[in-house]
Formats: C-alpha cells, sequence, structure tokens
C-alpha cells in the first residue's frame, strides 16, 4: 500500500509539473538547487557560483563603494531600489520567493525552477526535452544572458569580455 501511495503521489507531482508553463514557474533559491549541485559527479556547479561574485552581488550593494555609485546615480538606498537590484538579485529584486542575500543565484541564467526542478535531472534526453518546455534554460555560450547585466547600462562597466569570464564561472555537466 505505501508503494501505491508513493507511486500515485509521484505520478500526480509530475502531471502537475508537466501541466505548469514556464511563466507559472516560481523562484525555488539556490540552497535548493545547490542540494544535487554541489557534487562534482554534477559539476559541482553550487560550489562553483558559491565561490563567485555573483552569490556576492547583493552584499556588494550594502558597501561603501556602492553607496558612493549610487548617490552618483541619485539612488538613496542601492540595497532596495531596483535599478540596481535588477542586476544584483536573482528575478530583478521584485521576483516573490528570492532570498535576497543569496545574489546572482541559479535560477537567473537557468529560469525559475519549480517547475523543472524535479525532472530536469533525468538522463534520457525524453526528460530533459520536458525540463525545457517546463522553463529550463541551458545558456548558450555566447554572453547574451550575461549582457542582460554586463552592459554600459552598468554604472561600473568596464568592458565584458565573454570568454574570459566565463572560464571563471564555467559549470558544465561532466560527460555521461
Amino acid at each position: 500500500m505505501k508503494t501505491f501511495i508513493f507511486g500515485f503521489a509521484l505520478f500526480l507531482a509530475m502531471v502537475l509539473v508537466a501541466g505548469t508553463s514556464s511563466a507559472d514557474n516560481k523562484y525555488v533559491g539556490a540552497k535548493k538547487c545547490g542540494m544535487c549541485h554541489k557534487s562534482a559527479t554534477l559539476g559541482a556547479a553550487y560550489t562553483i557560483w558559491e565561490k563567485s561574485p555573483h552569490a556576492h552581488a547583493f552584499e556588494i550593494l550594502k558597501g561603501k563603494d556602492a553607496e558612493a555609485v549610487a548617490k552618483k546615480a541619485g539612488v538613496k538606498d542601492p540595497s532596495s531600489d531596483l535599478k540596481c537590484l535588477k542586476c544584483h538579485v536573482t528575478g530583478g529584486g521584485s521576483a516573490a520567493g528570492i532570498d535576497k542575500s543569496e545574489g546572482v543565484g541559479c535560477e537567473e541564467c537557468h529560469g525559475a525552477a519549480s517547475g523543472f526542478l524535479m525532472i530536469h535531472n533525468k538522463k534520457d534526453e525524453a526528460s530533459k526535452a520536458k525540463a525545457k518546455e517546463a522553463g529550463l534554460i541551458l545558456s548558450a555560450d555566447n554572453g547574451k544572458l550575461c549582457e542582460r547585466c554586463h552592459n554600459a547600462q552598468s554604472p561600473n562597466f568596464k568592458g565584458f569580455k565573454f570568454k574570459e569570464m566565463w572560464a571563471k564561472i564555467e559549470h558544465k555537466l561532466p560527460k555521461q
């Protein structure tokens, strides 16, 4: 009976997820991603992110340098102004369910994960396709996603060299 209940619950969860459009997805937070993506077998993406400036992007807004930049831009509090949060917090600072202290997390590049969290880790192609349909973004290695924030609108922009920067945060899955 327990097996039946578990199986039914799993089936129900899959049906609900399959019926979710990526527009309906909610943010789950980087820590949830880290539950699996800390391991080397899955590319250690969380560990790489944790050590990156992206993980600390929100903290930067609380420093003296940020205050000076904000003052020039006419911003009173960079840690609460959407002009700053749009690039220092996943979801632009206005998305529900985001822990701002996580800075720029996994879902800023890979999409809000509630719809694909439980299906994206399967090795078969059908599951991968379902995960993409449910909102998983597997970014192209061309920098277009990065340039949403790393651009001339940033007050500290000094140019963006995608290949050089990508080498610092690259986190591809190992060959399976």
